[in-house]
């Protein structure tokens, strides 16, 4: 299982689509996934203050787009990446993010 931060809103508008791109696919090339145990670091580093967060928990053997774990040199930890557009049914959970 792997894991990726949006806004409620950016969800809804995937599943009107029928698949998620986060900003940073056209921008980087890969949309940013994260492990479990690096959730909450991301959160903490990218995501202060933003309102309406959910969390997706992500079946890696169901995406139809490459996923590859790279090294961020900043944390020197491995993220994983999905170079590609998210399909919406290998997301088998959405959960609110209640952060103070």
């Amino acid at each position: 299982m792997i894991y990726h931060v949006t806004t409620a809103s950016n969800w809804k508008a995937a599943l009107n689509q029928g698949w998620y791109a986060a900003e940073s696919l056209a921008l980087e090339g890969f949309i940013h996934m994260s492990k479990e145990e690096q959730v909450e670091g991301v959160l903490n580093r990218y995501y202060q203050g933003i309102p309406d967060l959910v969390l997706l928990h992500i079946e890696e053997s169901l995406l139809t787009s490459q996923l590859i774990f790279e090294l961020s040199p900043s944390v020197n930890e491995e993220f994983p990446h999905l170079f590609g557009k998210l399909n919406i049914d290998a997301v088998v959970e959405v959960k609110p993010i209640m952060r103070p």
